[in-house]
């Protein structure tokens, strides 16, 4: 075989391990471990609210006007059953802390209207939630990879915590309490 050929080769197979790697590191890059961690600040968003779960934010809340809040960001859909098992305890945490400086923002993520309505009826819901539509905030911006899933945000807007599983009142709790008082 001569130099030219080997050359040719070796010049083919570097392109060849080069779109390789490049294509690797585009599929990284959109994978969950790239998501928003602990330390972080939390990427912004606005979400447009249902109807009768504004909690007093009119039609849609964003995340950057909540500064000087303690934030929990939770995705969540009907037909999820952890998300049935978090809810009461969501509200709850909600209900105790709203007047100190608590927001809980719901975010319904691959569902219908009408189920997250029934949803949110059934657990006697009242703080913010809305419909991420095509899911331009889970998927997008925090690469959920299910439900449920909760970011909680302190006061200058960094995630604190990251929970992949249903949330307990004891952990609420504590956590929300903790960030309140600091």
């Amino acid at each position: 075989m001569g130099s030219r050929k080997l050359f040719l080769i070796a010049s083919a197979l570097v392109v060849i391990l080069m779109g390789g790697l490049f294509a690797t590191a585009l599929v990284l890059a959109s994978q969950p471990g790239n998501r928003p961690k602990v330390g972080d600040v939390a990427p912004d968003f606005s979400l447009n609210l249902y109807k009768d779960y504004q909690a007093g934010f009119g039609d849609t809340v964003k995340l950057s006007d909540l500064k000087g809040k303690v934030v929990i960001i939770n995705f969540w859909a009907s037909w999820c059953e952890p998300c049935r098992d978090e809810a009461p305890d969501l509200e709850n945490v909600w209900r105790k802390y709203r007047d100190r400086g608590l927001v809980v923002i719901g975010i319904d993520e691959l569902d219908t209207e009408v189920a997250a309505i029934r949803y949110l009826q059934s657990f006697g819901i009242s703080y913010p939630n809305g419909l991420d539509f095509q899911q331009r905030i889970g998927k997008n911006q925090y690469r959920i990879t299910g439900q449920p899933e909760t970011f909680i945000v302190d006061k200058t807007g960094v995630i604190r915590y990251v929970y992949i599983q249903p949330l307990s009142s004891q952990v609420l709790n504590d956590v929300v309490g903790k960030l309140i008082s600091e």
